[in-house]
């Protein structure tokens, strides 16, 4: 008899495991609103087979991609919703769907494997349901989604609040940013300067047999024809290559470093941007990097250390909007990278269009404010500081700097003049491009020396 283990939520896995009801274990909390992808897809990694992690990870990414769809899917099939108590049964229908609708998986195995899942997840009663269910969607896909064409969330598979505000904020954009969260992201790379140049990154990896290109607007950015196993890259492990957006690898550029400035970080986790300017301006006097939560502060830590540079920034666990760290001296430059909504970056976290809630804005607006008020006072006059979010709402964004020069009056806005992006009033906004770089904002203020 197979041996047994236990899921890190619970239900009884046996060695030939059953990836769909490992699926199930992962997006069900989701779908009560606990926790994201990023704090329960790892563990269930931990439990799953090698050679079945890229299936794992592709079920659950892609049902929470297409969420609204498969849910509209999902009620238009059942003649009455599951109980709360049987989320894990939803979120399997939910991956099933996905499979027959969107994957290459073939039809007869995805309705095989999500079937007997319901026996994995110890709820047989639920496996002649699930069988006549998915077979239903297969006969009338068609007819089906013929029925939800004027259904908004069938439509534009986001919450009615999100696309309300996109409306209201981008009338000229707001289907194209809809249409590019559904997609997913490229791999980016960014190279370690310090290492290879570009050219020299390019060829090693054309060498290899990797399809690559140059990025448009960063000077050290590649994009992958093909996503694939980072550590299979040449170079990766010894810190030749980073993986690293196209828009956040545009925040070192509009910092303006030079030889023996003071620098500081906030809210720098994970590490992507405090590395690459660690790479590209060697010569800096002291360079400080502060993040609130322990966790993600060792995960700037492990970053620094694969790139040899641990010992060239101080990492502090602290809190941005406090001064209860700094040590009195000023920065020449500081970078706010401040917590946001992350709607920017919805191809890589498509679980934020889940989670998310239109109130979360305003909220997270205020914190933004608060930090960038309390950073200012470390900037000495003269200094530069660099905004950033990777959200794609105004209200965290340009209302933000708006908002903070009526309120400070020894701060001056700079207009960033770039080939990437759209100008505002105030800072620069980068919407989600196909094949691209994703959704982000940036905007550069200075002190006056005159006031």
């Amino acid at each position: 008899m197979p041996t047994e283990t236990v899921s890190p939520r619970g239900f009884a896995l046996a060695d030939a495991i059953n990836i769909r009801a490992l699926a199930a274990d992962v997006l069900a909390p989701l779908l009560r609103q606990h926790g994201s992808l990023n704090t329960h897809l790892p563990d269930a990694l931990a439990h799953c087979p090698p050679q079945d992690r890229a299936l794992l990870q592709q079920l659950c990414y892609g049902s929470m991609r297409e969420l609204f769809r498969l849910q509209a899917l999902a009620q238009k099939l059942l003649q009455k919703p599951f109980k709360p108590q049987d989320m894990d049964l939803q979120a399997l229908l939910l991956i099933g769907l996905w499979q027959l609708r969107s994957s290459r998986i073939p039809a007869h195995a995805a309705l095989h494997e999500t079937v007997e899942a319901t026996l994995v997840l110890n709820k047989p009663w639920a496996k002649k349901l699930f069988n006549a269910v998915l077979r239903r969607y297969q006969r009338e896909q068609d007819t089906l989604e013929q029925q939800l064409a004027d259904d908004p969330c069938f439509t534009w598979n986001h919450p009615d609040w999100f696309v309300s505000k996109l409306q209201h904020n981008w009338p000229d954009h707001w289907q194209h940013i809809l249409a590019a969260n559904d997609e997913q992201a490229p791999l980016t790379l960014r190279v370690n300067r310090r290492q290879q140049s570009r050219e020299q990154a390019l060829a090693r990896l054309n060498a290899a047999g990797i399809d690559a290109s140059t990025c448009r607007f960063s000077a050290d950015g590649l994009t992958l024809a093909q996503a694939m196993d980072v550590n299979a890259l040449p170079g990766f492990e010894q810190g030749a290559l980073s993986v690293q957006d196209e828009a956040a690898q545009l925040a070192v550029q509009l910092l303006d470093l030079q030889p023996g400035l003071r620098v500081l970080d906030a809210c720098a986790a994970p590490g992507g941007k405090l590395c690459h300017l660690l790479e590209v301006a060697p010569e800096l006097q002291a360079v400080t990097a502060v993040e609130l939560e322990p966790a993600r502060a060792q995960r700037i830590a492990d970053n620094l250390q694969r790139l040899n540079l641990q010992l060239e920034c101080q990492v502090l666990t602290a809190d941005a909007s406090s001064r209860d760290w700094w040590q009195g001296q000023p920065y020449d430059r500081i970078l706010v990278d401040a917590p946001c909504s992350g709607t920017g970056v919805i191809r890589r976290h498509p679980d934020i269009k889940w989670l998310r809630r239109g109130e979360d804005i305003a909220a997270l607006a205020q914190v933004q404010l608060g930090i960038l008020a309390n950073l200012w006072q470390l900037l000495p006059p003269g200094g530069r500081l660099v905004y950033a979010t990777c959200s794609i709402f105004s209200q965290e964004n340009e209302r933000i700097i708006e908002r903070f020069l009526k309120q400070q009056a020894d701060a001056r806005h700079a207009p960033i003049e770039a080939p990437w992006g759209e100008a505002r009033p105030f800072g620069r906004q980068l919407f989600p491009q196909p094949g691209g770089h994703d959704g982000f904002y940036y905007a550069v203020l200075s002190k006056a020396t005159d006031t």
